[in-house]
């Protein structure tokens, strides 16, 4: 509401205007500087009184001035009540008579002034005399405007006999197409969101409705449009006025003609604010599911969001990673390790002990909780080179066992006081070889003992060996699950080539991993129908995402709140549909309609409508869904009804 003032006028006397040259550049506009100027002049102690003028009597000048009838009077009055209406100390109650006084002119003009403006106005200027008590009017009108601004100025004005009638008649009476009425029209709708609760269509004559729509339907100024829209979102915002909501209204024809105006946001959000108060009611959402401009409104909703979307400056990262189970690719067994012929080579040309110490050191490896029986100690070293006793002798047993604590410092020989004694060297274990399980012989239904081998060429030695033990006429494959018949040994010796693994392994990408994702914790790998098996989760499942950091603005969150009200009306049939609750996340649910409030026409023509309005919706929702998945929303429960638009438009019926 602008406080600016549509009018100065300033009196200063000689002396004050020699003084202004002297001491100040511009006229002082104090409350109380004419008492200082008068006193300084006349020598009168009573005008030298600070605040004379705003004494709380029934003498009180300014509301005497007002009401004298004398046009310089009333003009001064006017003056100092439009500079007083600035601050919040200036209570209308406090000076008795003068909010009747400031009623007076603004009704003369609205019952008799007005006549005077025709469009001879444009060839004619009108007597000086009109147009100073136009300027009364408006003046008077523009000082209880701004007082509203006051809670307690707001409820005399409210509550004074003089209000209403005077916003009606006013409504009725003036053309808004002349511009000498457009600034009056503007400061009674003003007035109006004070008297709302009191606006009942069907309780007070004259209507207000019918001019309001007339202007809506007609006016193209900016200011009107906003506080004709702003007056009708309060008047249907009362339910008990919601019997006078039209789908055809001038209003919802004007609010959706100016909602593409993103950059105006007064004008956007008394367009969204008359949106939201129309489809409030549940047959007035209905019926605008029929609009030919709904689909349209649909998207100029979600642009609004889009447009005034806060900067993505929060990064949101969220691992929803489940447990993974992994088994290596290449499945690896362990055996005691056997010396090479290099090895033994090596050793040989060593004499003892230095030949003993080199031997432990290939053959064993510390390790704290390892046990190795003396026995089987000696009879290791003694089966490798009792061969070759003629030309590299051995050392005897305990020497052997000596040797451990200086090849392995932690080992010692010890007895082992179980049921049965046992000499044992503690602190080592035979070394182990890795070794691939792929080239592991499965013959026998995989139930053959011998350990896997070290290349494909040896398994397929050892295969041969199984083929000559057989003597059938048929000879079947018994490699793991494999049923192939064979009437010629050849034939399955080829045949069994197919079963063992290629020596060199496959090529890999670097980032391709060498473990292999099981999809269970119980499942096993290899299984013998790979091809089958249920898919894994997957390994790593990070989402990273970014979110505003600030909420929406208020002219979104009413964009927002339309669409959640045209989107429950749209499903309101469907299984997507959100049921009706208490919590609304702060906002007002949409109204149901009941019968005392509902004609039997409306709700005759609804029923008939409603399956077609409802998948004209739905339709409409679909079309938008791309468009609703750019929005983003910090506050987690409004996310959450763009999500399930997003989510209805995509799998609801149609």
């Amino acid at each position: 509401m602008a406080t600016t003032l549509p009018a100065r006028y300033y009196r200063q006397s000689a002396y004050g205007a020699a003084q202004a040259q002297v001491q100040r550049p511009g006229p002082d506009v104090r409350d109380d500087y004419e008492s200082g100027l008068v006193s300084l002049v006349t020598k009168n102690p009573y005008e030298s009184n600070p605040g004379w003028y705003t004494e709380t009597v029934p003498s009180n000048r300014m509301a005497l001035s007002l009401r004298s009838g004398i046009h310089s009077e009333i003009a001064w009055s006017l003056d100092r009540l439009c500079r007083l209406c600035h601050n919040e100390q200036f209570l209308l109650r406090s000076i008795p008579g003068l909010i009747d006084g400031l009623f007076e002119w603004p009704e003369w003009y609205i019952s008799e002034g007005y006549k005077a403006i025709s469009n001879d106005n444009n060839l004619f200027s009108p007597s000086p005399e009109h147009v100073r008590q136009c300027r009364f009017a408006l003046e008077s009108l523009f000082v209880l405007r701004n007082s509203a601004l006051n809670d307690s100025n707001a409820w005399e004005i409210c509550n004074h006999s003089h209000t209403l009638p005077l916003v009606l008649n006013a409504l009725h009476n003036l053309d808004p197409e002349h511009d000498e009425n457009m600034e009056f029209l503007l400061y009674c709708m003003d007035l109006i969101p004070m008297i709302a609760t009191r606006l009942q269509l069907n309780a007070i004559n004259p209507n207000p409705l019918p001019p309001l729509l007339r202007i809506i339907s007609r006016t193209k100024d900016r200011g009107l449009i906003i506080a004709v829209l702003t007056i009708l979102c309060l008047i249907f915002s009362n339910h008990a006025n919601s019997s006078a909501l039209s789908p055809t209204s001038p209003a919802l024809t004007a609010s959706i003609r100016y909602l593409p105006l993103l950059i105006d946001k007064p004008l956007l959000d008394a367009c969204l604010n008359y949106l939201y108060a129309h489809i409030t009611h549940m047959s007035m959402a209905r019926a605008f599911l029929l609009h030919p401009e709904m689909p349209s409104v649909l998207k100029l909703l979600v642009n609004v969001l889009l447009a005034e979307q806060p900067a993505l400056e929060e990064k949101v990262t969220v691992d929803i990673t489940g447990t993974v189970q992994t088994v290596p690719s290449t499945h690896l067994s362990s055996r005691n390790h056997e010396l090479t012929k290099e090895e033994l080579d090596s050793l040989l040309e060593l004499p003892e002990p230095q030949r003993c110490y080199d031997w432990m050191k290939t053959m064993f490896v510390a390790k704290p909780d390892g046990v190795v029986t003396q026995v089987d100690f000696w009879n290791l070293y003694k089966d490798i080179f009792t061969p070759y006793i003629d030309k590299y002798p051995l050392l005897v047993a305990s020497d052997v066992i000596k040797n451990v604590n200086a090849v392995f410092p932690s080992a010692q020989a010890m007895v082992l006081q179980d049921p049965v004694q046992r000499f044992v060297v503690q602190g080592v274990d035979r070394r182990k070889d890795l070794v691939t399980e792929r080239f592991r012989c499965l013959w026998d239904r995989s139930q053959c003992l011998a350990p896997p081998f070290a290349s494909a060429s040896e398994l397929y030695d050892h295969v041969l060996q199984h083929l000559v033990d057989g003597d059938a006429q048929e000879l079947p494959c018994l490699w793991g699950p494999c049923s192939k018949i064979s009437p010629l040994r050849s034939d399955l010796q080829l045949h069994v080539l197919t079963h063992l693994s290629s020596t060199q392994l496959p090529a890999k990408h670097p980032s391709q991993s060498d473990t292999i994702t099981l999809s269970a914790g119980d499942s096993h790998f290899p299984i013998d129908t790979p091809t089958l098996r249920t898919p894994p989760p997957p390994r790593s499942t990070v989402i990273t995402y970014e979110k505003p950091g600030s909420d929406p603005s208020s002219t979104s969150l009413t964009a927002l709140l339309v669409l959640r009200l045209l989107f429950r009306t749209s499903f309101a049939s469907a299984d997507a549909a959100p049921r009706a609750d208490a919590d609304h996340f702060g906002f007002p649910g949409m109204i149901e309609d009941t019968e005392e409030h509902e004609s039997e026409d409306v709700r005759d023509e609804t029923s008939e409508q409603e399956p077609e309005s409802e998948r004209r919706g739905r339709k409409a929702f679909v079309g938008i869904r791309h468009l609703l998945e750019n929005v983003k929303i910090k506050d987690e429960a409004l996310m959450g009804w763009v999500t399930e638009m997003i989510d209805a438009g995509g799998s609801g019926p149609i």
